[in-house]
């Protein structure tokens, strides 16, 4: 392949849209190309990786006794009005209607439709357990597109969907799935960490995150590195441990707080630090009023709240909610007396009384309070956010925080959908019963984003060699010479038996061009072949990953450059 050929629209500079560096490099990279909000043209280098890393995605999941289907990307909507997610699931679902008024919709996911496909057909035991996954495009409107491939509207991803006949088939497909995606981020180069994770919109009882390392990651994971615990900070549980506090003997006092709302404001006005209140939170949860308490120096975890409540919607209450629960304004919100019926707690609070809270009235505020005395509580639940002074929840030692990207997750979804949408089958014993089923997804564009935010430099990108466009890059700096042109030619003829994806650099630019452009596209090794260096006896190998460059003889080369290239490969941890 010879880059006068191929098309690499390279650029010096990013788009002014671009945001986070995944986003700039691909661009300048010349590997994908914006028509619009959230959705990509593959151009051609691009393609090139996507297809390689959809290539190990597919060789590991047939690994692993799945079968490959491709689905339709439409969709019809009855299908998701029988499992109840056609209002349900938002406004990212992009809905259309066809000539005859008929709802459909583009697929973001397709439990639907891989459902109706088995209810159809699969009707025994003895044709259980079944994977089916396919790599296909997928569309979700998101409200604010961004980041490139990152969080694009239209996406290639790998979703595959386990159905089992009970529980111990559930697990072992769970398990199965969990050690194949292992094996597809391993071969891929990256430095990545399955997590426990929240299953969101999709549903179901237990799932990972596959998180890709990178300090540009917008998902904070929590790791143990004293034991494997490790998890989403939406899913990371609290270790709380100590002895519930006994009831206030002193009685409450109400005080007046003019014109401060935020702990940090009533914090400063009376002197007191922020740990020594309660925030009162408020939420309408499928219509009915919620009460979350929290202490004021701490964060709520919604997710870990919605979770609580096996709520289908979960949104903070309006201005107009709260002083019709409440009877004041936004900011003086308290659970004494408040007027909703299910308040919750988080368990850190039954460690400590003599509380500040609002007073649900304008301007005023309540010392000396004890949930265990003054407060109808409904119960107390880990409900905080996870922070860096907490401690692991498994074994008690130091955690850590750090940021990831998620590229693959994998759920126990059980019947939530075969059993809404019929899903069954005929068991040893001729009863019907309701398939057990499991969803894994990976982000199969996603990816290669992540690689680059993981992997890149100053000059450019810094690809892995299993997912890089090509492996080898020849760059010719004297196309006018016969001797370098043959030169070039035999150690392109000798990468290709070796079985490596190599681009030849003919073009008629300079040196500093090229080398520019050899790095802003990050393939793993350069070779360099020039009319000095082949008088010398030598070519020029340079590792894109650690820019270390080394000489390697041209009467040996061969040799010399196995050697070379399993030490290249070693700094990835790839054989």
């Amino acid at each position: 392949m010879r880059w006068s050929r191929f098309y690499i629209p390279t650029l010096k500079e990013a788009p002014a849209d671009a945001e986070v560096v995944s986003h700039k490099l691909l661009t300048r990279a010349g590997m994908i190309r914006k028509l619009t909000s959230g959705i990509y043209t593959y151009m051609p280098l691009g393609l090139r990786s996507i297809t390689k890393a959809s290539a190990i995605v597919r060789e590991e999941m047939d690994k692993a006794g799945a079968n490959e289907v491709s689905m339709p990307m439409v969709q019809p909507a009855d299908l998701w009005q029988e499992s109840g997610r056609w209002d349900f699931y938002g406004k990212e679902l992009l809905r259309l209607k066809d000539r005859h008024n008929r709802d459909y919709c583009l697929g973001p996911t397709h439990e639907e439709v891989i459902t109706d496909i088995v209810r159809g057909e699969v009707r025994s035991y003895r044709q259980l357990p079944m994977n089916l996954y396919q790599i296909q495009t997928k569309f979700r409107d998101e409200v604010r597109p961004r980041f490139g491939l990152m969080r694009g509207r239209e996406f290639i991803m790998k979703d595959a969907y386990s159905f089992d006949k009970d529980q111990e088939g559930l697990d072992e497909s769970y398990r199965a799935m969990y050690e194949a995606y292992n094996a597809i981020f391993t071969r891929m180069g990256l430095k990545y960490r399955p997590v426990e994770a929240d299953s969101g919109s999709i549903g179901g009882s237990f799932s990972h995150e596959f998180m890709v390392l990178a300090e540009t990651g917008e998902d904070t994971i929590v790791v143990c590195d004293s034991c494997s615990y490790a998890a989403n900070v939406e899913r990371a549980e609290i270790f709380c441990t100590g002895d519930e506090c006994d009831m206030l003997d002193t009685p409450m006092e109400e005080i007046s707080t003019p014109n401060v709302r935020t702990i940090e404001e009533v914090s400063s006005f009376l002197d007191a630090p922020a740990a020594a209140f309660i925030k009162t939170l408020l939420f309408d949860a499928d219509g009915e009023p919620v009460a979350a308490l929290v202490r004021g120096d701490r964060e709520l975890n919604d997710v870990k709240l919605k979770n609580l409540l096996n709520a289908d919607t979960l949104e903070m209450a309006t201005p107009e909610q709260v002083r019709e629960w409440t009877g004041a304004p936004v900011g003086f919100a308290g659970p004494v007396k408040l007027n909703v019926k299910r308040i919750f707690a988080d368990n850190e609070l039954r460690l400590a009384t003599d509380w500040i809270v609002g007073a649900n009235k304008a301007d005023a505020h309540i010392k000396h309070v004890s949930l265990k005395r003054d407060v109808e509580l409904s119960g107390f639940a880990d409900l905080r956010v996870i922070t860096e002074n907490d401690v692991c929840p498994k074994c008690g030692k130091e955690i850590s925080l750090t940021k990831g990207i998620e590229v693959g997750h994998v759920f126990k979804l059980g019947t939530k959908y075969s059993e809404s949408l019929g899903c069954t089958f005929l068991d040893e014993n001729g009863k019907d019963k309701v398939m057990l089923m499991g969803c894994y997804g990976i982000g199969v564009s996603r990816v290669v984003a992540s690689c680059i935010e993981q992997n890149h430099d100053e000059n450019g990108i810094c690809f892995p060699p299993p997912i890089a466009p090509f492996e080898a890059l020849v760059v010719n700096l004297d196309i006018k010479s016969d001797e370098v042109n043959d030169k070039v030619d035999e150690i392109y003829t000798f990468l290709k038996e070796q079985g490596i994806d190599v681009l030849v650099d003919d073009r008629k630019e300079r040196p500093g061009v090229k080398f520019k452009d050899a790095d802003l596209i990050g393939v793993p090794m350069q070779i360099v072949v020039g009319g000095r260096g082949l008088k010398n006896g030598i070519l020029e190998a340079k590792d894109r990953r650690t820019g270390e460059k080394t000489e390697l003889p041209v009467e040996g080369f061969a040799e010399a450059f196995k050697e070379w290239k399993t030490k290249v490969y070693a700094g990835w941890n790839i054989d």
